[in-house]
This record gives C-alpha cells, sequence and structure tokens, in this order.
C-alpha cells in the first residue's frame, strides 16, 4: 500500500511544540494550501487548510525556522485520528505526519525586498546576484526572432 503526500504552503499559525510523558517532542501546525484552480466560475482560488504534526528531531526543527506566514513544504503520510467531543459524537481528524519538511522560500533580507539562500542573495526582482548588478549568465544563448529555423528539432 502507498500513502504519501506532499504540500506546500504557509502556515497559519505559530508552531505548537510539545514534549510526551516519555520525552519526544512533537509539532503541531496548520498549512494553508491554496488549490491550483478556481471555483465552479473560474472565480477565487479556493485554499485548504491542512493540520500536519512532526515528531522528534523534525518537530524541533520545525518549531526552530518557521513561524506564523512562512512557505514550507511538507513531506509525509494522511493519517485520521478519531474521537468523541463532549457530547459523545464521534469525530474524525485528518492530519499529515511529516517524514521531511523544507523551507519553501529562501530566507527573507532584511534590509531589501530579496531572499537569501546559502551564500546567494537574489534579488527578487531582477535575478540578479546583487541589486543592480547584471544577471548571471545561464550558460544557454538567446535566440534572435528568425533563429527558430535552425533548430535542430
Amino acid at each position: 500500500m502507498l500513502n504519501h503526500i506532499t504540500i506546500m504552503g504557509r502556515l497559519t499559525r505559530d508552531v505548537e511544540l510539545r514534549t510526551t510523558q516519555s520525552g519526544a517532542s512533537v509539532a503541531s501546525f496548520s498549512v494553508a494550501v491554496e488549490r491550483d484552480f478556481g471555483g465552479r466560475d473560474g472565480g477565487e482560488r479556493q485554499t485548504d487548510f491542512i493540520d500536519c504534526v512532526a515528531w522528534r528531531q523534525t518537530g524541533e526543527f520545525v518549531s526552530k525556522y518557521f513561524r506564523k506566514g512562512s512557505m514550507i513544504v511538507v513531506s509525509g503520510r494522511l493519517q485520521s485520528r478519531k474521537w468523541q467531543d463532549r457530547d459523545g459524537n464521534n469525530r474524525t481528524n485528518w492530519e499529515i505526519v511529516a517524514d521531511n519538511v523544507y523551507f519553501g522560500e529562501g530566507r527573507r533580507d532584511n534590509e531589501s525586498n530579496s531572499f537569501e539562500t546559502g551564500r546567494t542573495a537574489y534579488d527578487s526582482g531582477r535575478g540578479a546576484s546583487q541589486p543592480g548588478s547584471t544577471p548571471a549568465r545561464s550558460g544557454f544563448d538567446e535566440l534572435g526572432d528568425g533563429d527558430d529555423g535552425e533548430l535542430p528539432f
């Protein structure tokens, strides 16, 4: 059987980190995931709010590096929990148990509107290494308007 799910979205609130009686860390958080398509009439996109849980080191990592509004990628398995509410009604809760968590975007640079990933800062508006600099070449030459007849395929 296969039970694997990967989502990408923004945290709806700060991560809640708890410790079990046996000493294991567990982080609970919710991710807002926008659907790829609009409503029935092509209108606004729908958003799903998905509960997630991360155990041990993964939970500690999420708690340390992610905050409300952070873009996050969660990979894991979908799991249901059955419980009874105060009135005795049976309830079911669905959540993702995170196996792996990734940053969905680079770290924001406080001084400008750019993101920092590793050692290189990328300006979000220009794609250059530093604001005002020339973009790095990708290794591909651009074709002119009349050059498409020279393509080998």
